[in-house]
């Protein structure tokens, strides 16, 4: 079969090419000075970051599972208290809970905006609930008024899991910066990625700012000080100088996927009797271009997509308690959304390179294969 073009899920090397002689040259001095972890690059990252959030302060971290393990243990979390996030999320924000000490809740979410119900989190809270993460998944912000006033009216913090939302805005405030906590991960195909792992614990707290710093490096905030029991979750200095390079393209990046997702939707409002199209309430960031598809179709037009060229996927094939690892929680079949949703998402190529030509074609095979698949 002839492939006519191909159009990848997402475009690192166009990305790349954009910045790749001002990251070579911070690179340069890297090797020039060997400030290979955390010092001098890692700081100013991590000021450049806190300022483009309007946050306290920005910590980097080895990935964004650390930071979320790292925030949840600067709270102070304690074996068998309970925390409540999505339940179709990424498995690491259920993960990172239980590494952390804590028992995972997991509640059902919006059909639209696929993010964490505000009357489903309510139903949840027990005396034992200690946090709520909020998932601002695929982009998307999650609707951190009505969780805030939960959290406060219960004693509650907040972690915001904006691993999928760098830049994006919820009434006019940078997520991640909104909450008790942000945690980010910068990994490479992320919104602002890194050339490898690297992550960031944001909050406007100093103390927590300084127990989250300590935790990522052995328990001190010198080399010689151990003073509680931290771990080594340190970022790297090339990791820093990337993301640093990187962020002044941010919001420019981000609103040629708003962009691309307004010409998808155009050219998806002939298909709306099967293919639904994300609904976006507040500043969405497109991390991924989800649609909702027929279940039954889904499947085997994921196999004509990538047949003709097309870089598509899912996220996530099922949802987090339908995994080995969190199968023991007995959720199946009480959180019919997320299953349902996870049953009929397909993910369609989004990323700054895009091309009114490259949308026409994705949805001129989605449309074909939706019958012949």
């Amino acid at each position: 079969m002839e492939v006519r073009r191909t159009v990848p899920f997402v475009d690192l090397p166009a990305q790349v090419a954009v910045v790749r002689k001002e990251i070579e040259d911070r690179i340069a001095q890297i090797i020039d000075t060997t400030s290979f972890i955390l010092r001098e690059h890692c700081q100013r990252f991590e000021e450049e970051y806190a300022a483009f959030l309007g946050a306290g302060h920005a910590i980097g971290v080895g990935n964004g599972t650390d930071a979320l393990v790292l925030a949840l243990r600067a709270l102070g979390l304690k074996s068998g208290d309970e925390v409540i996030t999505a339940g179709n999320s990424f498995v690491a924000t259920a993960e990172a809970i239980v590494l952390a000490g804590g028992r995972p809740v997991l509640v059902d979410v919006d059909p639209d905006t696929h993010n964490m119900e505000p009357d489903r989190v309510r139903a949840a809270i027990t005396s034992r609930c200690r946090a709520l993460i909020p998932v601002h998944l695929y982009g998307q912000p999650a609707p951190m008024a009505e969780l805030l006033d939960l959290a406060d009216r219960h004693g509650l913090a907040v972690i915001e899991d904006a691993a999928q939302a760098h830049g994006a805005s919820y009434a006019g405030r940078r997520v991640g910066s909104i909450g008790t906590l942000g945690c980010f991960s910068f990994y490479p195909t992320k919104n602002l990625g890194a050339f490898g792992d690297a992550g960031a614990v944001v909050t406007d707290d100093a103390d927590l700012a300084t127990r989250v710093r300590m935790l990522r490096d052995h328990g001190g905030l010198t080399a010689d000080d151990h003073d509680i029991i931290g771990q080594n979750s340190r970022m790297d200095a090339m990791q820093a100088a990337v993301l640093s390079v990187k962020l002044p393209y941010l919001d420019e990046w981000n609103e040629r996927r708003r962009q691309c997702a307004r010409q998808y939707a155009e050219r998806l409002a002939g298909m709306a009797d099967r293919v639904a199209p994300p609904v976006a309430i507040d500043d969405h960031v497109y991390h991924i271009y989800v649609v909702r598809v027929p279940a039954e179709r889904r499947d085997p037009l994921l196999r004509y997509l990538r047949q003709n060229g097309i870089g598509a996927g899912v996220h996530y094939p099922g949802p987090i308690h339908r995994t080995g690892a969190f199968a023991h929680l007995g959720l199946e079949g009480r959180l019919p959304i997320a299953e349902r949703l996870n049953a009929e998402m397909l993910s369609l190529p989004m990323h700054p390179a895009l091309t009114e030509d490259d949308i026409d074609y994705v949805c001129e095979h989605l449309a074909t294969g939706l019958d012949v698949a």
